[in-house]
């Protein structure tokens, strides 16, 4: 007779043992260690930004943004059931930061407020999300209680992003990413339904490596993008020096985008390429991007970290 497997049990533990305080303890241990776990939950590659971020007279539990896209993204934390107070707070702090993807986390969410954000999702545009995240702890036996997120409210994936040709972005990027990640050029997960993907370039989000693919042409970019349009236009008149020396590097005539009635500014070179290819000339595509990346990496890197620090 074969021995039988002894198995453990599973027991449900009570948030407030592990975490009696969702300011001190609950909040700072999200931003430290439950992060990852909750973007893989959403779907989603989250950055800290920011803890207990005012607006007004109110504090934000968490800002963060998501990685390539650069999304705003607000999460607000309960500890118990979800009410009204909360509910009010978190669509304040979505209007104070204009934010992109709006995360509620409680300890059970009431159906009224279930229904709210589901109706807040119908309601608003592709670009705008509203999840509902119930947090769990388990354990078995003796083992350490472990986080479980659990979805109570997504995006209607139809309404949002949802259209064929959205998906095809979200499988392109996807690959791009994959791609790169093992040739360790970024550590980036999860690409959204979008026509484009930005890489950080190690400089607090101000200059960005990106890749994008709009009407006939794909396009790899160094991307100058802070919120400081003068300091954006000094960088590229800084690089715009250069110009010889990096497209002799490059091997490469470059497109200079000093985009003068723009905040931004940036450097690209393009490639005939649509989302609506076959997939072979898609995947020359993908292939393409990924030479100038890592090109784009290799020659603008140390000149970067030189000049823009």
């Amino acid at each position: 007779m074969a021995e039988i497997l002894k198995l453990g049990r599973i027991e449900k533990i009570d948030l407030r043992k592990v975490w009696s305080d969702e300011a001190k303890d609950f909040t700072p241990w999200l931003s430290e260690q439950g992060l990852d776990e909750l973007g893989d939950a959403l779907g989603l590659d989250l950055e800290l930004k920011a803890i207990e971020e005012p607006v007004g007279s109110f504090a934000l539990d968490m800002l963060c943004t998501e990685s390539g896209t650069k999304r705003t993204v607000i999460i607000e934390n309960q500890l118990g059931q979800t009410d009204h107070d909360h509910l009010g707070k978190l669509l304040t702090y979505a209007g104070g930061f204009n934010a992109n993807v709006i995360v509620w986390i409680a300890k059970e969410f009431r159906d009224e407020h279930r229904q709210a954000l589901e109706l807040l999702n119908q309601r608003t545009g592709e670009d705008t999300e509203f999840f509902g995240v119930v947090i769990e702890l388990w354990k078995i036996g003796d083992s350490l209680p472990a986080p479980h997120f659990k979805m109570v409210v997504t995006p209607n994936e139809f309404i949002k992003g949802g259209s064929e040709r959205s998906q095809k972005y979200r499988e392109f990027f996807q690959k791009l990413i994959d791609s790169l990640r093992e040739r360790e050029f970024t550590n980036a997960r999860k690409a959204q339904p979008f026509n484009f993907y930005h890489f950080s370039a190690g400089h607090a989000d101000r200059v960005q490596y990106g890749a994008r693919l709009t009407g006939r042409e794909a396009k790899v970019e160094v991307y100058i993008g802070s919120k400081d349009r003068d300091w954006n236009k000094f960088l590229f008149d800084k690089l715009m020096k250069h110009r010889e020396h990096i497209e002799s590097d490059l091997s490469e005539s470059l497109e200079w985008e000093r985009q003068d009635g723009w905040r931004y500014s940036r450097v690209a070179i393009s490639h005939k390429g649509s989302i609506d290819d076959n997939p072979e000339k898609l995947e020359e595509t993908r292939n393409w991007m990924i030479e100038k990346l890592q090109d784009f990496k290799r020659v603008f890197g140390p000149m970067l970290d030189e000049l823009a620090n």
